[in-house]
């Protein structure tokens, strides 16, 4: 299968880029194609600005735009890796959501207006950190409000079947011991799924 991965965080040394890590490794050992996408390497601009919605309008898609969409349009499977930040998406991911699944792309409206997601047949991954713990999440809603807001209405919403949303929590605060055991549930996770 061909892999995305889409990857947000600035930190090169944080448990977000472990994950990558061995997301790619487990993947990649176990003969998936992948591509990297690490966005704040890349410099890439989250900022979705009215030049973008002319050239919309216009039919033509912006370079960094358009490179991004190619990449999606080629993989079997798009991963996400980040992590949550004030209970959502850190803003370099929702703005390359905002700007790379564009109306035309990634969806459309019916005659009857209703929504029509144009990326049937991908499958989608979610991996996620959190500061605070998974109880707290879990106990007040918000795992749930996660998972509605980013498989349902993200995901869902263009067509993509969401096969896996994985949270650690309380990364922080926890020893290095329990962050390998967070990776190691995360290979057996990869391995169920793919």
């Amino acid at each position: 299968m061909k892999h995305l991965i889409v990857y947000a965080h600035p930190n090169p040394k944080s448990f977000n880029h472990a994950i990558l890590e061995t997301t790619v490794r487990e993947l990649e050992r176990k003969g998936h194609q992948v591509v990297e996408r690490d966005l704040y390497s890349l410099h890439f601009n989250p900022i979705l600005s009215g030049s973008d919605f002319e050239a919309f309008q216009a039919g033509t898609v912006p370079a960094d735009i358009k490179e991004e969409q190619d990449h999606i349009s080629t993989a079997d499977v798009i991963t996400m890796i980040y992590p949550i930040w004030w209970a959502g998406l850190p803003a370099m991911i929702k703005g390359y959501i905002d700007r790379v699944f564009s109306y035309g792309f990634a969806y459309k409206y019916s005659e009857e207006g209703s929504p029509v997601g144009l990326l049937a047949g991908k499958k989608g991954m979610i991996i996620n950190t959190q500061g605070t713990p998974r109880e707290y999440y879990d106990s007040t809603g918000m795992t749930e409000a996660l998972k509605k807001t980013s498989d349902t209405g993200i995901l869902g919403f263009c067509g993509i079947e969401s096969v896996g949303h994985v949270f650690f929590g309380a990364v922080p605060a926890v020893d290095d011991a329990v962050r390998h055991g967070m990776l190691v549930r995360l290979q057996d996770k990869l391995n169920e799924i793919f």
